[in-house]
């Protein structure tokens, strides 16, 4: 098989070791790979309706099937390019031994394995970037070069997004309370959400080295224990995300995840004083649009493709993809702003 044929490098990128983006694999992990350009997703009603008691000789009582609504966007590409200098082929590569054990035509498999690579990586970054938004805020702006900004807004509450000032911030040890806060909100998510209890908490560093000696804290705070799972005895996997401990029934998680954004400045995912409650019962998905093009014209989370230009000579490598990070629940989350 050709190694730059489109079949080849889909099975380059199938084969390449990823490691999990944090937010993405807790609580977006199902993924749909739409057959046309636009994302559909669906909206569900939630009813908090008990089953009303009737006599056994009366007919049944009339209960109306629950609704959705279902949203459609066109999303924005991602389009990773990056351009193979053919004199490379000739010289050694990264981690190759002084004087050369290769071929050319095994530096460029190499090369272009590399650079696979990277592409899905940066692919990964952006839609944990939008898995952030989510979380955040419950939506996501999409903007870029000859693309029109957009917010595409899930619809959570406004009650949601917190604000914390004077007294109650968590810097003021004696008078705040970062627990009953935390179970406040739980109980307030469960409220605009039908029932789905938030489970995690996650804090920008900050926050946690101010959480984990706070008064009302420190002592109840168990640095071994998930809820629902074993003992850790291994840190996590997951870029980003790292499991601290629990208390009082919450798992206590923090985000540490960063960006570099066009001119080279490092960002964090989690401005500073940002807390985030979150449960996996969000029920995310990874939604990714067709691609279109004429090799493509299919559902597909990366698109790779391959070709060549003759003057000056070089070849191209692209991965294309057509994301939409949805939350199933969006009042499943929250957002408090803490220091």
């Amino acid at each position: 098989m050709d190694q730059f044929s489109t079949n080849y490098l889909i099975g380059v990128i199938e084969g390449l070791p990823r490691p999990p983006m944090g937010l993405l694999s807790r609580y977006f992990t199902t993924i749909i790979e739409e057959t046309s350009e636009e994302i559909h997703f669906d909206k569900s009603i939630r009813y908090r309706l008990m089953a009303p008691f009737v006599s056994p000789l009366v007919a049944g009582r009339i209960m109306e099937e629950r609704g959705f609504t279902t949203e459609t966007f066109k999303p924005a590409y991602l389009k990773s390019k990056t351009p193979l200098d053919p004199t490379r082929a000739v010289k050694r590569v990264a981690g190759e031994k002084i004087g050369g054990a290769y071929s050319p035509q095994d530096r460029d498999r190499l090369r272009i394995a590399a650079t696979l690579a990277d592409h899905i990586a940066y692919i990964d970054r952006r839609l944990e970037w939008m898995a952030a938004q989510v979380l955040l805020g419950g939506s996501v702006t999409v903007s870029g070069d000859d693309y029109p900004t957009v917010v595409v807004n899930f619809g959570r509450d406004a009650d949601l997004t917190i604000t914390l000032s004077g007294n109650d911030l968590w810097s003021d040890e004696t008078n705040s309370d970062p627990l009953g806060n935390m179970h406040d909100w739980s109980i307030l998510a469960m409220q605009q959400e039908a029932g789905a209890p938030i489970v995690d908490y996650i804090f920008a560093p900050d926050v946690f080295k101010n959480f984990r000696k706070h008064p009302k804290v420190e002592k109840r705070l168990d640095l071994r224990r998930e809820v629902g799972a074993e003992i850790r005895v291994t840190p996590t996997k997951e870029e980003g995300l790292q499991f601290m401990g629990t208390v009082d029934g919450f798992n206590i998680w923090t985000y540490q995840a960063w960006y570099e954004d066009t001119i080279g400045t490092l960002t964090p995912f989690f401005a500073s004083g940002t807390v985030v409650g979150a449960t996996p019962a969000i029920e995310g998905v990874q939604h990714f649009g067709a691609i279109l093009d004429v090799e493509a014209l299919r559902a597909m989370r990366y698109f790779p493709k391959s070709w060549t230009e003759d003057d000056p000579s070089r070849r191209f490598v692209m991965t294309q993809s057509a994301p939409l990070i949805v939350p199933g629940r969006v009042n499943a989350s929250l957002k408090a702003s803490v220091l």
